[in-house]
């Protein structure tokens, strides 16, 4: 444990931008031996920063993604019922589960979207967490390595297909609450993912999309995923089409890339096209001495 300490001390994740303190934040939570829970709406890096900090340990990462279909049998394993009809119980009948590897390799067991697994299988990390120990029926005790660690993530404000996590398995966890990056950053994140976009084209895609966020009319606006998608068309319809002035490319690739990642209000009698033109309006033509030969008619 002493040499992954000392391996651990600077954190460093060249796939991320910005997210300094949160990254300081989780290495400090798994150095100390605790589990950590990542909050926060998607598309905000919480997948790839605890990736990052396993890379950093030089650890094992196991990915679990948190639905109806993971049962108790499916996260610790289950006995394989051919050999066991053949040779009856034995250790070399039981197909461990990705809890199981997880604790045996002392690796990092990610779960994705916690608040969507059944609560009987939230139960059963109660004793990983608890005691770093599992009992297994018809085969044994299962004793976690040093650096095992559980890591989960989910989007408290999804409120379809999700349930509520009782507190005995929240009082396990460390949690730390990750929402979306500055400007600036977001306008990082689309310059590295899009090569060769023009600044312009990420500063609208950027703007245009935080402004789904809080939009009063929107229940759901979009992650810097969708600014991406927005940059990544805009820049390939500006080389397919050099006629067209850059609002009304920007215009075209946001109905594209935003228009399935909003949601409108049930209280709003418009729809999703509407709003994402009223938002590109608002951003291209708010200032005066801009081109409103764009504006559509």
């Amino acid at each position: 444990m002493s040499i992954v300490r000392e391996e651990a001390t600077h954190f460093a994740a060249p796939e991320i931008v910005g997210r300094e303190r949160e990254s300081r934040l989780v290495l400090a939570a798994v150095r100390a031996g605790r589990d950590i829970l990542l909050e926060g709406p998607p598309g905000t890096s919480k997948s790839t920063l605890l990736r990052s900090v396993s890379q950093s340990w030089g650890v094992g990462f196991h990915l679990v993604e948190g639905n109806a279909e993971l049962t108790p049998a499916r996260l610790v394993g289950h006995h394989d019922p051919a050999r066991v009809l053949a040779e009856g119980y034995s250790a070399d009948a039981f197909v461990p589960g990705p809890l199981i590897e997880a604790m045996r390799a002392g690796s990092f067991l990610y779960i994705e979207e916690l608040n969507r697994a059944p609560e009987d299988t939230l139960n059963m990390l109660l004793a990983a967490m608890a005691d770093r120990a599992v009992v297994v029926p018809r085969f044994g005790v299962v004793e976690a390595a040093p650096t095992f660690r559980l890591l989960a993530s989910m989007n408290p404000f999804d409120n379809i297909g999700t349930g509520r996590i009782s507190d005995s398995v929240y009082d396990r966890w460390c949690r730390l609450v990750v929402d979306y990056q500055s400007p600036d950053e977001e306008e990082a994140i689309v310059a590295a993912r899009v090569p060769g976009v023009a600044l312009d084209l990420a500063a609208d895609a950027v703007a245009i999309t935080r402004a789904t966020r809080n939009h009063p009319e929107l229940r759901r606006g979009s992650s810097v995923r969708g600014a991406i998608d927005l940059a990544a068309i805009a820049r390939e319809l500006a080389e397919v089409d050099e006629s067209q002035d850059r609002p009304m490319v920007v215009l075209d690739s946001a109905m594209l890339a935003l228009s399935a990642r909003i949601a409108v209000d049930e209280t709003s009698e418009r729809t999703v096209e509407q709003v994402i033109t009223q938002i590109w309006e608002d951003h291209f033509f708010s200032e005066p001495g801009l081109n409103r030969r764009a504006r559509p008619a």
